[in-house]
């Protein structure tokens, strides 16, 4: 069962436990710190932010820096493959991959995402900096990456070399990119458990599926979006956080037939949303909980999707990592 939670926020890191159905706050850590993006994985907690990575091997409660060999300090999200519990990854901003074999104690730079972004002119909307890496996905040795805005990333060695999948030319072009490609405004990327070939990408021209493991793309939703979430059981069953266009008409919507049709999965809420929408989804037990573009944290029971403001003390929330039971941790093996 998930009863632990941890917070990434403009304001550091905010543990919390699930106690009688609700989440409370316990402690909180990096004050001062903008976290982008948190990571747990046993006793470890990793935070990225806007300053490097910090580590924590005490559930959040102290911290250390741990941002040897990371060149570009700012990071945009860290990612744990699912089946190598030491390795990590970092995406920055400027586009940046770096990676990690020992739990953040020490990075390596992937320099042939650098040289992509490079020869192809990355570029992000609103900073200065040459594009930005805001998703992983990965399926065994299968890789993925979401650049922004650059497109989908592939690796087909367990992350530590990438390229361009097939069906995106990389080139930063808002036009749209030609039929069977995905846009190069890639916010997430999602690979669902069943294939290593089944990838879906939501972007700011639309939200894409790949049944060929990134070689071609279809069109599924025309709609900006940043955030889904995929049935492990069910590859037709997904959840998206569409909106009109930057954070204007957002809300939560639901397809059982892989996209065909769409409803809307907004109980309990009042929608559309004029100026914010989902920024991330999270599967917390058997809830759903979403961030929102405005700092707000909402949960959902995947059975009936009537949502609910969890959390309401806390503002400004960039990202979540949620963990099992604390009792089954081994402080001894998980620090380095």
């Amino acid at each position: 069962m998930t009863n632990l939670l941890f917070l990434a926020t403009a304001n550091g890191v905010i543990a919390c436990e699930l106690n009688g159905g609700n989440w409370r706050e316990t402690h909180r850590g990096l004050a001062a710190q903008n976290v982008t993006s948190v990571t747990a994985r046993g006793a470890v907690i990793l935070a990225g932010t806007t300053d490097g990575v910090f580590r924590s091997d005490d559930l959040g409660r102290t911290w250390h820096e741990a941002s040897i060999g990371l060149t570009a300090r700012h990071v945009r999200w860290l990612s744990h493959p699912p089946a190598t519990p030491d390795l990590v990854f970092a995406g920055t901003e400027p586009a940046s991959i770096f990676v990690s074999h020992d739990k953040g104690g020490s990075w390596r730079e992937c320099p042939e995402v650098a040289s992509l972004r490079d020869r192809h002119q990355w570029f992000l909307p609103y900073s200065p900096e040459a594009g930005c890496i805001r998703g992983f996905a990965f399926h065994g040795q299968r890789g993925y990456a979401a650049a922004e805005v650059g497109g989908a990333l592939r690796s087909d060695d367990g992350g530590e070399r990438w390229r361009l999948a097939d069906g995106s030319d990389g080139r930063p072009n808002f036009a749209g990119p030609p039929e069977a490609f995905v846009h190069p405004d890639v916010h997430s990327i999602e690979v669902h458990p069943s294939s290593p070939d089944l990838v879906f990408a939501p972007t700011g021209g639309g939200f894409y599926r790949s049944t060929d493991g990134g070689a071609t793309w279809e069109y599924l939703y025309d709609c900006y979006c940043r955030a889904m979430w995929l049935d492990p059981n069910d590859a037709a069953h997904l959840i998206l956080g569409p909106a009109d266009s930057v954070d204007s008409n957002g809300r939560i919507e639901e397809t059982r037939d892989g996209g065909r049709t769409w409803t809307r999965a907004s109980a309990g809420l009042k929608v559309p949303w004029r100026r914010h929408m989902v920024e991330r989804f999270a599967q917390a037990g058997d809830e759903l909980l979403a961030v929102l573009s405005n700092g707000e944290l909402i949960a959902a029971p995947l059975a009936t999707l009537e949502w609910r403001r969890v959390l309401l003390e806390v503002e400004a929330i960039n990202s979540i990592a949620v963990m099992g039971d604390p009792s089954s941790l081994n402080f001894a093996t998980a620090t380095a």
